[in-house]
């Protein structure tokens, strides 16, 4: 496939992005580094109990990621003076992240006692860390009692969507299950930092009648049908690599950047803090725009619409249940690669990925950008988005990603945010 004009300027808006949370909250990498194992434990507990426990929607996911390490970060931020601030601040993270999964994923108590307890025991015993504990659970309460009914759990999230009368261009249920829509209660959401859910919403996809959107239909319809003859065999793996949730495949570039990261403690969590909470944001942002839109889904475009329409045209995945425009998995990735590339620079060491859609392939990357581009393809070559969506979608989870980092000290005020 050939890549259109478009994405120069996105790669552009993507790094100036970067560069200019980098310079403006200095947030380059220090030279002295704290050691990172309390808070790759966490991280890791964290991610075992959404991965064995989580919500069944991937938004409520990003929430408790977001509630834990803005916690732990909140927690980090301020040391009592006299008291030994390395074993302070890692007694504060651990129990600020424990306080919360706990809470909203009272299953794995009994797991995330246990590792609780082998943090504390590994901390010297005395008043830092018993300071430490009472800090981490005292902000751990104050942001969960803050966000409670945001509107973020899996029942609002899936809030019920009238579907509106078939038209051209206007979504509808697809093909094999025609299933009800999902997530449109997202846009009703509040969010962490963005000021409403449409703040940054995107302009309209192509109009039906524009070159454009022939172009971008042509291409599904070749490149994405479950039996092209023109995708090849490397395509398909990255259609079958990037099929699955953007928060599961996220995880692990996330863990290799802290722990090469030279951060303190105490920047790690806000790191990880800002990472969840921009994909939040993105997550609301980019349920709006859908359903502002209501773009139908290619399927629906190639069975049923004006341009050489074909019924049993079938794609390569199976369509998730909402509006093509725009594209979710990019608006994420869009979103993590700025985020990533203002804390931790844009490019890294090689690190190897997996993915449970793909099984038995590892890829090799050494920038944040080429998990992007490859989101943008994936979503073509599975037959379930335009490339027009999928760079809206980078666009839009950049925009997000970008206010996140100028806003950032909004998270840390000493009220609630």
């Amino acid at each position: 496939m050939t890549p259109p004009e478009s994405r120069p300027a996105r790669r552009s808006l993507l790094a100036v992005g970067a560069a200019t949370a980098a310079t403006a909250f200095g947030i380059a990498p220090r030279a002295a580094a704290a050691r990172p194992s309390t808070v790759l434990t966490w991280y890791d507990a964290t991610a075992e109990t959404i991965a064995v426990a989580g919500a069944t929607t991937q938004v409520t996911n990003s929430r408790t990621w977001a509630i834990a390490w803005l916690a732990a970060a909140r927690a980090t931020r301020d040391v009592p003076a006299g008291v030994h601030r390395a074993t302070h601040q890692e007694a504060a993270l651990a129990a600020a992240v424990h306080h919360v999964l706990v809470s909203l994923v009272p299953s794995r108590a009994e797991q995330l006692d246990t590792t609780l307890r082998q943090t504390l025991a590994s901390l010297p015993p005395g008043r830092a860390r018993d300071l430490g504990v009472a800090a981490g659970r005292r902000r751990a309460g104050h942001v969960l009692a803050h966000r409670q009914g945001d509107g973020l759990d899996p029942a609002s999230v899936n809030a019920p969507y009238p579907v509106p009368a078939p038209a051209p261009g206007v979504w509808q249920p697809t093909p094999p299950s025609f299933a009800p829509a999902a997530q449109y209660g997202n846009r009703l959401a509040r969010p962490f930092l963005l000021r409403s859910p449409s703040q940054l919403r995107p302009g309209p996809p192509p109009a039906l009648d524009s070159r454009r959107y022939a172009a971008d239909l042509a291409e599904v319809r070749a490149y994405g049908a479950v039996d092209s003859t023109v995708r090849s065999p490397h395509q398909t793996e990255t259609a079958d690599f990037w099929y699955g949730s953007s928060l599961t495949l996220y995880t692990e570039p996330l863990r290799v950047a802290l722990f090469r990261s030279r951060h303190t403690t105490a920047e790690l969590a806000r790191d990880v803090a800002v990472f969840h909470v921009a994909l939040v944001d993105t997550q609301v942002a980019t349920s709006d725009s859908k359903y502002a839109h209501e773009r139908w889904r290619p399927v629906t475009a190639i069975r049923t619409g004006s341009i050489d329409p074909d019924p049993d045209w079938t794609p390569l995945h199976t369509t998730p249940a909402h509006p093509d425009h725009p594209s979710g998995h990019n608006t994420y990735s869009g979103a993590a690669e700025v985020v990533l590339a203002a804390f931790f620079g844009a490019r890294t060491a090689p690190f190897d990925l997996t993915s449970p859609t793909a099984p038995g392939v590892t890829r090799t990357y050494t920038a944040w950008r080429q998990l992007s581009d490859e989101n943008v393809e994936a979503r073509v070559l599975s037959g379930i988005h335009t490339r027009s969506a999928d760079e809206a979608g980078i666009e839009l989870g950049a925009r997000v990603a970008r206010f996140a980092l100028e806003h950032q000290r909004e998270l840390f005020a000493r009220g609630p945010v």
